[in-house]
């Protein structure tokens, strides 16, 4: 995965890289009608009809909408009714993580991997948010102000191909409750990476900065820790 830091390339040569969709031309080879046959016969991947760049096309054209959360709730929840295909077009998570698909000063798409039983402190985005879960598990305890902390006022469990919403004054924190992957793409508002906003410390639920260097080794320390535990088993 790559980290959460947008690339130099262009958003067309960053959005392809991203979800793994460069193709090497095709070999210029003659064969024989048998070998053609023989190859239809074998069970291929269906071609995705998901295609990163236009989602993303359609996201930025959406944003410029009157109502424009409800015109780009329309796009994730139209990619959502087939997560598979979803799933096709962007490729097999392999790593915990985050890839950049597009940012903005009013809108920020994301590609985020959970780790296998992976925890994200509570936080806050300071934007409205909307996630689609196109592999995998996802579930949110909603948070609210209780005098200089905070309380759990109730949750939402997010599985294969749900669409759920965030207001922008909502503070969530995050699990992955199975032992594999999750992918799901996240829609801000607005610029995630330059808008302050704050989490809270787990035990003392108190407020601080958010911090992001710490969010992304949450990432890899889950995949480490799960990973550890796979290889004690089977050693």
């Amino acid at each position: 995965m790559t980290d959460w830091k947008p690339s130099s390339l262009s958003r067309r040569e960053f959005v392809r890289s991203a979800a793994g969709l460069v193709v090497a031309p095709a070999a210029l080879t003659m064969t024989s009608q048998p070998a053609r046959a023989e190859q239809s016969s074998k069970s291929a991947t269906p071609t995705p009809r998901f295609d990163p760049e236009r989602f993303v096309d359609d996201v930025v054209r959406a944003r410029q909408e009157s109502d424009s959360q409800a015109a780009i709730r329309e796009v994730l929840s139209r990619s959502m009714s087939d997560p598979r295909d979803v799933l096709r077009g962007l490729g097999e998570p392999t790593s915990a993580g985050a890839q950049t698909l597009y940012r903005g000063k009013d809108l920020t798409i994301l590609n985020i991997i959970w780790a296998p039983l992976m925890l994200l402190l509570p936080h806050n985005h300071r934007m409205w948010a909307m996630i689609g879960i196109y592999t995998g598990r996802e579930d949110n305890i909603l948070w609210q102000s209780s005098g200089s902390t905070i309380e759990a006022s109730r949750a939402k469990s997010l599985s294969l191909g749900d669409v759920f919403e965030l207001p922008d004054d909502a503070i969530h924190s995050v699990t992955n409750p199975i032992k594999r992957l999750t992918g799901a793409i996240h829609i801000y508002g607005g610029d995630f990476f330059a808008t302050p906003r704050s989490e809270w410390d787990p035990g003392t639920l108190t407020e601080r900065p958010f911090d992001l260097d710490n969010a992304m080794n949450i990432f890899r320390e889950s995949e480490d820790r799960f990973n550890c535990l796979v290889q004690k088993r089977e050693s």
